[in-house]
């Protein structure tokens, strides 16, 4: 899992597809969500789909871009294009199937 800031996104989700987790050292419900993003989610798509995290405290300027109003906000992108948003604690099965869907 890679921790993406301003100056690396752009590259980083330009091809293939990328789930990224908005989140911030503050939010509870993002601490619950990083262990099934490194346990569960990452380890059932390597090699197909990227899955990476952006503090929105560090790269507030990404999170206005994305319109992120609450966190944890999980984006997949899909050739550097949105294709879907997800906000909250989510499940593992639930995250895999939407980057699936996306591939």
């Amino acid at each position: 899992m890679t921790n993406l800031t301003p100056a690396d996104f752009d590259a980083a989700v330009a091809t293939g597809v990328t789930l990224v987790d908005f989140w911030a050292p503050w939010c509870g419900p993002c601490q619950m969500l990083t262990p099934i993003l490194e346990k569960n989610v990452a380890p059932a798509l390597e090699g197909r789909a990227k899955v990476a995290k952006v503090n929105v405290d560090e790269a507030r300027d990404l999170a206005v871009r994305f319109g992120i109003k609450s966190i944890p906000a999980l984006l997949i992108f899909k050739d550097g294009a949105v294709k879907q948003q997800m906000v909250g604690l989510q499940a593992p099965d639930a995250l895999i199937k939407a980057v699936e869907a996306a591939l």
